[in-house]
């Protein structure tokens, strides 16, 4: 079985960048891209809604080590 050329690798709440990084490499890629984006939470009070930023979700788009399928 062939693996995937690209595939996104999501950094979970309880690890650390650098342990994400780690399992990339473990399964055969490498980082090229790191995409940023928060995550917000609704909070309400009597009269008016309002959003606000809990945490940040770290991405990284990784490609296939050459060598590696």
């Amino acid at each position: 079985m062939t693996k995937k050329r690209k595939l996104q690798f999501e950094v979970m709440e309880s690890e650390t960048i650098e342990e994400c990084l780690n399992r990339m490499k473990k399964e055969g890629y490498q980082p090229v891209r790191r995409m940023e984006k928060p995550i917000f939470e609704e909070r309400t009070t009597k009269s008016t809604k309002e959003y606000v930023p809990v945490r940040q979700q770290i991405v990284f788009e990784g490609i296939l080590i050459e060598g590696e399928q």
